[in-house]
């Protein structure tokens, strides 16, 4: 049932554009609105509060970086904040946007609210609330999906409790839940120290080819490192790292954050943000003070995200980039972090033969709605997994 608005969605956008909705299962509730409604002083510090604890830390939907981000894509408000409250408590948050579009079809669904700068598209969840959520939010969609065939969630984190709970609700509720893409990136988890690590990964040819670089890299002028965990220099930093990242391929490309003024402004906002909140780790590689090679960490929780990196490709055949990915390996001796996501594609050259492990993410679609609903939604995810043979279907019992 309803309990703050309207059920037909059409009158309520027409009587009450700014109300929140929600659906109600004993002392929790999923609310749903507009993220405008959701960007004030008191709801931020809820949010800020929820992400500190999330069982699934992810940088990326916490409300200093999603809202820069949905100030800049979504300035009209269309993307709702879904939060499930529990006695009072808030216990998880999603940003949720309906899609007209699926791949190249035209599919309406709904789907986790992501952009080309996200890495990561897990909800904010509370530790022993994951199936809580996905139930509150399937219910949610079932009611109102408006024309949507099926939900999306991209870039899921595959292994924890957070997925595990989603497959597990679809068997127990008879409804399908389809991994349709699956894929690996490399991670940095292990007890080892930097040294041991880098002989562990790294064979010893290899190694030495490193060290040959740097000291013909040293041969060039004075070569620094430069470690930062508070805002000592930021502004300034950030002005280094878009400029150096527009003067190489990702400039010529169009891709760079400075190649646009909302990538650009959302750079800038993140990382100030993160970097007031002791959330943000940058790291330099300096030749006679100028930066040559330049890292972005994103902190959340006992994770660390590899966000954005950069390097000046005229001295790309002392490999700059990956020196500087060697002095990173000091993120295992920081303590309170356990692992770091390279945020990275998949076989990624460069941080996959420097990084031994691997952190599976997943392509979920989820089956809503009435039985006409589900059935044409079944056909769609069947075609899509007979062209993708390593998705795998929770098939409805």
């Amino acid at each position: 049932m309803t309990a703050e608005a309207l059920p037909d969605r059409r009158i309520e956008r027409r009587l009450q554009p700014a109300a929140a909705r929600a659906m109600a299962a004993g002392d929790c509730a999923l609310i749903a609105s507009s993220w405008k409604n959701w960007a004030d002083a008191e709801s931020t510090a809820r949010w800020d509060m929820l992400a500190l604890h999330a069982a699934t830390p992810n940088p990326f939907f916490e409300s200093w970086y999603l809202l820069p981000a949905l100030r800049r894509f979504d300035p009209k408000g269309e993307v709702e904040i879904l939060r499930l409250e529990h006695g009072g408590e808030l216990v998880a948050l999603m940003p949720l946007a309906r899609r007209w579009r699926y791949t190249r079809w035209p599919l309406p669904h709904l789907a986790a609210w992501m952009h080309p700068n996200c890495f990561l598209g897990a909800p904010l969840v509370a530790p022993g609330h994951e199936r809580a959520f996905w139930r509150a939010f399937l219910d949610w969609a079932d009611a109102h999906g408006g024309p949507a065939l099926f939900a999306h969630i991209a870039q899921l984190p595959l292994g924890g409790a957070l997925a595990d709970s989603l497959f597990a609700l679809g068997n127990e509720q008879g409804r399908t839940v389809a991994l349709v893409h699956r894929e690996e990136r490399a991670l940095l988890q292990s007890a080892l120290s930097p040294q041991d690590y880098l002989q562990q990964a790294v064979n010893g040819k290899k190694r030495k080819e490193y060290r040959r670089q740097h000291a013909r890299l040293s041969e060039q002028g004075t070569l620094r490192v430069e470690r930062h965990a508070d805002c000592t220099g930021l502004a300034v930093w950030i002005d280094h790292f878009l400029a150096l990242e527009k003067a190489g391929w990702k400039g010529e490309a169009g891709s760079a954050m400075a190649c646009a003024d909302e990538t650009e402004l959302l750079f800038r906002d993140a990382l100030l943000a993160a970097g007031k909140r002791n959330r943000l780790e940058r790291l330099s590689l300096t030749l006679d003070g100028r930066p040559i090679a330049m890292l972005a960490t994103f902190v959340a929780g006992v994770g660390a995200f590899s966000y954005k990196t950069a390097f000046d490709e005229r001295f790309a055949r002392f490999s700059p980039g990956v020196l500087l990915q060697l002095e990173n390996l000091d993120l295992l001796n920081r303590n309170g972090l356990d692992w770091c996501d390279s945020c990275a594609a998949a076989d990624h050259p460069m941080i996959d033969s420097l990084w031994t492990e691997r952190r599976a993410i997943g392509r979920v679609s989820i089956a809503i709605g009435g039985a006409a609903r589900r059935g044409a939604f079944e056909r769609l995810v069947g075609l899509e997994l007979a062209r993708n043979p390593t998705g795998i279907a929770a098939p409805a019992t």
